[in-house]
């Protein structure tokens, strides 16, 4: 590949040109990009930072809940039970002068005024209009008749907050005595709406901090994704050279992660399949060099052999029986051999890149007769024609020459008569080019669809059972290469109504002389 090449290759986008216009390309794009390592790494990353900071806001917001709660309630129960305890009690209560004392004791109340309420037996007082609340619970009431120094609770009562701490009168017989309760209680119901507004306020800070450190969060996350993802586009790139034939491709390794790991691992795997490759090429280069030596070294030899089995051939009508068969034999096996021959050192040559064209401006139908004329497959119940006169190419007769004689061959050796030659010209609106149109068909069973991509490969035989063919097994392959050469194209497929077709497609303007 021309360094002209190579670099619009690297330049150009890995898929099929024309691939991703319209509105499938932008689908095609936009689910890429949705399925692609780049979003699945940013999301994971900001999924990480959204559940740290979640989780981090959750245990902030609780630790601060319990803290202004537990202030409060502290304050309030070691103040509430104080007050109780500098009470100066005489049973039974006045209630009159027992109610003023309650109010008195809720205006004192700490952090802010109580709602405090007193039962005693049937006695019901309060520092407010209600004798009663309903937010202070049996639950309360059990507890604070079997803890002397009180109890408290928060309860939900009406869309509000309240802190309820109960707390007994007790008195002691004697100095130093268990105290023991008076059967007077008394209650202190404080709301706790600021409280409630404070946690809700830290609730909402937390939510509005949270959104902009997710969206901080976006720029290191891009920022890790294509750090990640420059390797894996190396390794992309690398491997699309390797598949396009650059062995030689090989990624700058950085780091010690697992990334460079793998980029190492691609650089042993590419060295590998370089070194392998050049070994078989060369393997193959010897090959060829080998079977166009040999032919060499045949073709003098053969040519005496053919020169003699030529005399011997015109005098075995005078030998007897078994000697003229076994001259006739020696004779006919002698020309396959040179035609075997001929062909290994044509396809040498192919090989070997020193195949040229000696192109000139020809009638096509009359080269093609020439050839049918030139191998005597001038009976119609052998082979037809179907050669409009007036069409004119320029091509390398000899070997045009070669191909049609190969077809048409090929044909009757493994097909049935008549064989069909047919020629045509075709103008291709899509690059304004017009191209000649060569077509041989058989009459014969076909050739089987797992035999068609294989029936232009060297000595390819469809049967393994058959060792030997009619040809020398390179007429075909020679017939692709002369093609090629032309800048043209050959096919091989079955007629819709049965027999094997070949197609041999071939500018008008030819191919320039390359030799």
């Amino acid at each position: 590949m021309s360094p002209r090449r190579r670099r619009a290759a690297e330049a150009a986008p890995l898929t099929r040109p024309g691939a991703d216009r319209g509105f499938g390309g932008l689908r095609r794009r936009v689910r890429s990009a949705r399925s692609g390592l780049r979003t699945r790494l940013v999301v994971a990353f900001l999924l990480v930072a959204a559940l740290s900071c979640g989780t981090t806001a959750a245990l902030t917001y609780r630790a601060a809940r319990n803290a202004i709660l537990e202030q409060t309630q502290d304050t309030a129960v070691s103040h509430f039970r104080d007050q109780i305890q500098g009470l100066d009690l005489q049973l039974p209560v006045d209630p009159n002068s027992f109610q003023l004392r309650l109010q008195q004791i809720a205006r004192q109340g700490k952090p802010r005024p109580w709602r405090v309420y007193a039962e005693y037996g049937s006695m019901r007082l309060s520092s407010s209009t209600s004798p009663t609340s309903s937010v202070i619970t049996s639950e309360l009431r059990r507890a604070a008749r079997g803890a002397p120094r009180g109890s408290f609770q928060r309860v939900v009562g009406g869309g509000h907050s309240y802190l309820t701490v109960a707390v007994p009168a007790v008195f002691a017989p004697a100095p130093g005595a268990e105290a023991r309760p008076t059967g007077l209680v008394l209650y202190a119901v404080m709301e706790l709406d600021a409280e409630d507004a404070n946690i809700r306020a830290m609730v909402v800070a937390a939510r509005d901090g949270a959104l902009p450190a997710l969206a901080v969060a976006l720029i290191p996350a891009l920022l890790a994704a294509r750090s990640v993802l420059r390797p894996v586009r190396d390794l992309r790139r690398a491997a699309h050279h390797v598949g396009e034939g650059r062995l030689d491709t090989r990624i700058q390794v950085k780091g010690g992660d697992e990334l460079a790991d793998l980029a190492r691992t691609f650089n042993a795997s590419a060295a590998a399949l370089e070194h392998s490759v050049a070994e078989l090429r060369a393997a193959e280069a010897r090959a060829r060099q080998f079977a166009s030596d040999v032919s060499h070294e045949l073709r003098t030899p053969l040519a005496g052999m053919l020169a003699v089995t030529e005399v011997l051939d015109e005098d075995a009508a005078h030998l007897d029986p078994d000697t003229a068969a076994a001259v006739r034999l020696i004779s006919a096996e002698t020309g396959k051999l040179a035609v075997l021959v001929e062909d290994l050192m044509e396809i040498s040559r192919f090989d070997a890149r020193a195949a040229g064209l000696h192109t000139d401006e020809v009638d096509v139908a009359e080269t093609i007769r020439r050839t049918l004329l030139s191998r005597h497959w001038t009976d119609p119940a052998q082979v037809v024609t179907e050669l409009p006169t007036g069409i004119r190419a320029r091509l390398d007769p000899r070997r045009f020459d070669v191909v049609v004689a190969n077809l048409v061959g090929n044909a009757l050796r493994h097909g049935r008569p008549p064989v069909t030659v047919r020629l045509t010209t075709e103008f291709r609106a899509a690059d304004l080019s017009s191209w000649l149109v060569t077509e041989v068909a058989d009459r014969g069973p076909g050739i089987a669809p797992d035999v068609l991509p294989h029936v232009f490969d060297r000595f390819y035989k469809a049967d393994r059972a058959r060792t030997r063919s009619a040809g020398s097994g390179l007429g075909l392959a020679i017939t692709l290469e002369n093609v090629r050469l032309h800048g043209g194209t050959v096919r091989a497929a079955n007629g819709p109504s049965g027999g094997a077709v070949f197609t041999v497609e071939i500018p008008l303007t030819g191919g320039e002389d390359t030799a």
